[in-house]
C-alpha cells in the first residue's frame, strides 16, 4: 500500500484561505478504472481509493503512515508569488 501527502490546494472558486492548512492522505491506486458495459461509468474494485484522511500537520500524517506500515511520499506546497498590481496599470 503506497500513499502520498500533500497540503490542499486553494480551489479556483475559493477567494479565502479556509481548509488551506490541512495535510491530506491519499492512498495511490491499485488497479485501473474501467468502463462498466451497461451504464459506461467508471469504476473499479480498489477502494482504498475512497479514503482521504486529513492532518493538521505533514508530520501528523507521516505518523500516521509510519504506525501503520504505509509507504507515503511527501509533496511539499509551492511557496505562492504574489503579483501585486494596481488597478491604474491596466491603463498605462
Amino acid at each position: 500500500m503506497s500513499a502520498r501527502i500533500y497540503q490542499r490546494p486553494k480551489n479556483a472558486m475559493q477567494s479565502g484561505k479556509a481548509l488551506l492548512d490541512q495535510w491530506v492522505l491519499e492512498f495511490v491506486p491499485a488497479e485501473a478504472k474501467k468502463a462498466d458495459p451497461l451504464m459506461g461509468w467508471s469504476g473499479s474494485g480498489d477502494t482504498q481509493q475512497q479514503v482521504v484522511l486529513r492532518f493538521p500537520t505533514s508530520e501528523d500524517a507521516k505518523a500516521y503512515a509510519e504506525r501503520y506500515g504505509i509507504e507515503a511520499e511527501v509533496h511539499s506546497t509551492p511557496p505562492r508569488r504574489l503579483k501585486i498590481q494596481a488597478y491604474a496599470d491596466n491603463f498605462r
